[in-house]
């Protein structure tokens, strides 16, 4: 596949503790609909870690039946190499086509340990694969030399810097790396600058509920227009500084998801909450001043 544009990322929304499947059905066909240039199942934002080996395939299934022509990006992140070797497994027999992983962890993991898990994944992968630096998930920091030595890895495919000096890292990585893989960038409010210094792809959260609004800063940036691209960004401001009030963007979604009718209530896996109060008021108050739809 060919990871560029905009990667919309949406929730993998419950009901009972349970994965609500009519509502992840909608948020993937409106993602296919939309026209977004592939889907990141069970993500960050789709709290892949949460859910079991059965549960994460069954996911899968589902976004790749209702997915259409757009590619399905799956997250196989887990605790034991054996585990990310069979959910890979599982995500190229429901039929991705790329594959996502963070070196998730409870004991934190050299650099040596990492690229061991990356090496004995990709021998056994047939799709590329993206890797997930994520270090406000599962902290651990890739330093430039380890993503240098990962990428000329086979199946290497992209790579996901976090929104930490992203430009400068881009632009620091993207003449150093082949240039078959792409640099993709997270952290919304920080996607024009990423796009603007050399990475290719924009890994959304934003995409994943509200395609429009991510489409329009992605379409953009890729004809070089980065001046409107920033300027669709700016008017999203009340959004980004809603994301950092609530300690990421995980909540605000969730709670927009509610709100829109888009996921029923309880969504996220417990322990974790979505907003209530005075926290909810704002999210609903921002996505009407935003128009987001």
């Amino acid at each position: 596949m060919d990871f560029t544009g905009l990667s919309a990322f949406p929730l993998s929304p419950l009901r009972d503790e349970r994965l609500d499947e009519a509502a992840y059905v909608k948020l993937i066909e409106r993602l296919r609909v939309a026209g977004v240039d592939s889907i990141g199942a069970l993500g960050s934002t789709g709290c892949y870690p949460y859910f079991s080996r059965t549960e994460r395939a069954n996911a899968l299934r589902l976004a790749t039946e209702h997915s259409g022509a757009v590619p399905v990006i799956a997250g196989i992140g887990a605790l034991r190499t054996r585990d990310v070797l069979w959910l890979a497994e599982d995500a190229q027999k429901a039929g991705v086509s790329a594959v996502l992983l963070a070196p998730v962890s409870y004991h934190a993991l050299t650099e040596d340990e990492v690229f061991s898990l990356f090496a004995a994944v990709t021998r056994e992968l047939s799709v590329p694969l993206c890797v997930y630096d994520n270090p406000g998930t599962t902290h651990f920091t890739f330093s430039d030399e380890l993503l240098l030595r990962i990428a000329h890895l086979p199946n290497i495919g992209s790579i996901k810097i976090p929104p930490i000096s992203a430009p400068e890292r881009a632009a620091r990585l993207r003449p150093l790396i082949p240039q078959s893989i792409t640099l993709g960038i997270s952290g919304d409010a920080v996607a024009v600058d990423g796009l603007s210094a050399g990475c290719g792809v924009w890994y959304s959260v934003l995409g994943g509920l509200f395609p429009q609004a991510a489409l329009a800063i992605s379409r953009a940036a890729q004809v070089g227009d980065f001046a409107q691209a920033r300027a669709h960004s700016d008017a999203l401001q009340p959004l980004w500084d809603i994301f950092k009030r609530y300690g990421g963007s995980l909540r605000v979604m969730a709670t927009a998801a509610e709100l829109l009718g888009l996921a029923g209530a309880s969504s996220l896996p417990a322990p974790l909450r979505t907003l209530t109060g005075d926290a909810r008021r704002q999210v609903a108050e921002v996505i009407e001043q935003l128009r987001l739809v």
